[in-house]
């Protein structure tokens, strides 16, 4: 197996290694979306519904917007991982 990515699509891990039968590994490779939020969402409207426990519509936010990921480079002869990298990219302020 050449890669294990796994995901709860909120915080990416810094815990990406190679084990060592060559498979690259990471816990949570993150998620796309707005970092500036509560799992996408508005905090303002999250948080309120969380602390009032009375229903509020979510509304997705729409800062600092990031994708998630990982680079997994494969020797092609072994199938082998040599390398794994996250990615975390900016992609609107």
């Amino acid at each position: 197996m050449s890669g294990v990515i796994g995901t709860h699509t909120h915080v990416q891990t810094a815990d990406e290694r190679i084990l060592p039968g060559g498979t690259a590994y990471i816990t949570d490779a993150g998620m796309t979306g707005p970092f500036d939020s509560i799992i996408g969402m508005k905090k303002e409207n999250a948080l309120k519904k969380f602390v009032t426990l009375i229903p509020s519509k979510f509304t997705v936010a729409e800062r600092d917007i990031r994708l998630n990921g990982v680079l997994i480079t494969i020797d092609p002869a072994s199938g082998k991982a040599s390398d794994i990298e996250r990615i975390n990219e900016k992609i609107i302020e």
